[in-house]
Order: structure tokens, then C-alpha cells, then sequence
């Protein structure tokens, strides 16, 4: 019996990005494919088979510990940008001013998807949901660049709407309008909170 469910809902690949050099800038730069290989895109700073961790994780280890690499990709959906936006009282918040990867539309409660779910795209390449992707200050400066003064309500604005951090399962292209397939771990919501 398999292990993952192969949901009745898909989604679709509206835009790909990548960051070069986050020192540099957060904002990723726009792509109309990405070749997902198993240490992420080749061009992304976010790739790579380890990382050194960050206050995201310094419960479990001492800040800057190599770890497995489970953020190669930040996909986000484009209906919770669209809210985000609408929560920030601005007309449009661009996915590249945030540092996403990926954009679907059409994924229900995306960043709320469970951890191990699979985003299997038109090409088999497949991405495994590591957690959901908390809002942090770093945008706030790249977004006062396009629009002065409303970076500081980004952090607060994306509270439950920042979307996944995943990593790659399986290689392969992304390619902006293609279709996205989800697939979640067959087991119930854990009772312990």
C-alpha cells in the first residue's frame, strides 16, 4: 500500500526564481524553467546537499552546524501573495521581492500543506514539503525599494501565508505553466497538541 496519497488536487506553476547571492539581495530573479537537481538549481544560493543552520533551528542544533539542506526552494502560493498583498494595503506583492523559488496557483491552504507532501510536477521532478516557511524581516529592505514604507508590514501581513520550504526527491525541469500534482503522507493528524 502506498505510503502517499495522490491527491485530486493540482496546481499550477506560475513563476520560478532564483537568488544568486542573498548577501548581495533577497530578491530573486525571475525564470521561465529551473532544472531541480538533487542539491537544488545549480544557480540558487539556497542549493546545495548541506547547510549550515539558523535560528530556524537552534533548538535542535548550535547556530551555523551543517545540516541536510531541506530549504533548496521557496514555493509559494500566488492566492496567499494575493491576501498577503491585500494585508499589507498594497495593490501586488511581487514573488521575487521575497526570495521565492516557486509560485503555484490552485493548492488549497498552501502553506498549511503537510510536511513530507510531494509537489510532483509535468516532468516526474518532484519536491518533498519540508515545513512551512516563517515570515521574517529580510524582505522588509527589498520591498521598501519598489514600495518606501511597506516593508514593515510584510512579517506580521504573512503570518500563515508564507508558503513551504521544500527540497528535491526527484530531478527535473520546473517550467512556468506546467502542472503541479499533490501528493500527502496517508496518516492522521498528530494528536499531541
Amino acid at each position: 500500500m502506498p505510503a502517499l496519497v495522490k491527491t485530486q488536487f493540482t496546481g499550477r506553476v506560475e513563476w520560478l526564481g532564483c537568488v544568486t547571492d542573498r548577501d548581495a539581495d533577497l530578491a530573486s530573479a525571475g525564470r521561465s524553467e529551473v532544472f531541480a537537481g538533487f542539491a537544488g538549481a545549480a544557480d540558487e544560493d539556497h542549493a546545495g546537499l548541506t547547510r549550515l543552520s539558523c535560528s530556524r533551528v537552534v533548538t535542535q542544533y548550535p547556530k551555523g552546524t551543517e545540516i541536510r539542506n531541506t530549504r533548496q526552494f521557496s514555493v509559494v502560493s500566488a492566492e496567499e501573495l494575493e491576501t498577503i498583498a491585500a494585508n499589507m494595503g498594497i495593490k501586488r506583492l511581487d514573488p521575487s521581492w521575497i526570495g521565492a523559488s516557486v509560485v503555484i496557483s490552485g493548492l488549497p491552504d498552501f502553506t498549511h500543506t503537510p510536511p513530507s507532501a510531494r509537489l510532483q510536477f509535468a516532468t516526474g521532478a518532484t519536491l518533498v514539503v519540508d515545513m512551512l516557511n516563517r515570515p521574517c524581516h529580510l524582505p522588509a529592505p527589498v520591498i521598501d525599494h519598489h514600495l518606501p514604507g511597506a516593508g514593515r508590514k510584510f512579517k506580521v501581513a504573512a503570518k500563515g501565508l508564507r508558503g513551504v520550504t521544500a527540497w528535491v526527491e526527484r530531478e527535473g525541469e520546473l517550467r512556468v505553466g506546467d502542472e503541479v500534482r499533490l501528493h500527502i503522507p496517508g496518516q492522521r493528524a498528530w494528536a499531541g497538541v
